[in-house]
């Protein structure tokens, strides 16, 4: 029997986790920035953190069905989106990733990956196949490509990246066979080989290049591309088991504590006990979203909130990996704790489709 949706059916449990992570976030963005130029960003956070709650309500609303028949032209939007930044955009430290609209700067690579979330939903839910076919393969490749090379155009390799997961969920779960696994595989090799390694291929700038020549080896430029890692390394290293008074963070020895390595300023103020905390409140928020993919009214729900999952792991594994030197500095932000709000409004709007789906499980 048929019914309305309610918000009774809304999963508040996963909505106070993810607002206890918001609150460290918050926390944390006071202390590293009270006594620099950046004071008072953490109550700009606020209102990017209450903006995204009431933006997750209204798109809870919004049947995700009708969103997904509309998806094409979502999509051509958001190429063309990306196309006006790249001719319109607010230039920013060397890269063009930011349109200005009124007061504030937007930046539409981070809405695009709720919109690949959408099409890679749209495109593989409808296949009914078990196994996927080589032109499927590419036709999805192609889908999350475009937007992909547009974005490492701004230059912005970080959110680039971000793509590929949702490509990747999409294709193994639309049924992935080994030898296009191989392929890829083998194929991503001979990529970052020749990226790395041979002269004439000028993919990556100068700076990307020295970041990836600094993850493997920090210390041949301490002062210079590997600064970043060894600081953030010395300031988890300092936290010890239940924290201390942060003086890298505080002494601004960490670069950019607020934004892209506010795990670094959160572990140094609270050790090792506290980043465990954090941890543990991301890996409580990824299993409560697979539940509410398993319990997916339909194949469309499953593949769009698994989506949402491949995105959020993504972005926790390379930034916390970039924290401690295990990933190299891509200007990756730790979800729903960096300060910004581009990143804050987008992984609301995910969470929101998330409820969406969640809020019509019974609904026939």
């Amino acid at each position: 029997m048929a019914r309305y949706v309610s918000f009774r059916d809304f999963d508040w449990i996963l909505l106070g986790f993810v607002l206890a992570i918001c609150g460290l976030g918050v926390m944390e963005i006071h202390s590293a920035t009270e006594h620099t130029k950046f004071a008072g960003a953490h109550l700009r956070q606020v209102y990017w953190i209450i903006a995204g709650v009431g933006m997750m309500f209204l798109v809870s609303l919004i049947n995700y069905q009708a969103l997904l028949d509309q998806i094409h032209w979502f999509y051509i939007a958001a190429v063309g989106s990306l196309v006006a930044v790249l001719v319109f955009g607010t230039v920013a430290m060397g890269a063009k990733r930011w349109i200005r609209i009124g007061g504030t700067h937007f930046q539409p690579s981070e809405w695009v990956k709720l919109i690949l979330i959408l099409a890679m939903a749209k495109y593989f839910a409808e296949m009914r196949q078990r196994e996927l076919s080589w032109a499927d393969f590419f036709k999805a490749g192609a889908l999350v490509g475009v937007p992909m090379l547009l974005v490492m155009k701004q230059p912005d390799l970080g959110t680039a990246l971000t793509y590929v997961p949702i490509a990747v969920m999409g294709i193994f779960l639309g049924g992935l066979q080994w030898k296009q696994a191989l392929a890829v595989g083998l194929l991503a090799l001979v990529a970052v080989g020749a990226v790395l390694f041979v002269p004439r291929v000028h993919v990556l700038k100068g700076f990307q290049k020295q970041r990836l020549t600094s993850f493997i080896n920090p210390e041949a430029d301490p002062q210079g591309s590997g600064y970043q890692v060894e600081q953030s390394m010395i300031a988890v290293g300092s936290g010890g088991l239940w924290g201390g008074k942060g003086s890298q963070t505080h002494g601004n020895f960490l670069p950019v504590s607020h934004t892209d390595f506010i795990f670094a300023a959160f572990a140094e103020e609270h050790g090792f006990l506290g980043a465990l905390g954090v941890l543990l409140l991301y890996f409580i928020v990824l299993m409560r979203l697979t539940q509410n993919a398993h319990t997916a009214p339909d194949r469309a729900g499953t593949f769009l909130v698994m989506g949402v999952v491949a995105v959020l792991s993504f972005h926790i594994l390379v930034n916390i990996g970039m924290v401690v030197g295990f990933m190299p500095v891509t200007g990756i932000p730790l979800p729903l704790m960096s300060y910004g709000g581009s990143s804050v409004l987008f992984m609301f709007l995910a969470l929101g489709m998330v409820m969406n789906v969640r809020m019509r499980r019974f609904v026939n």
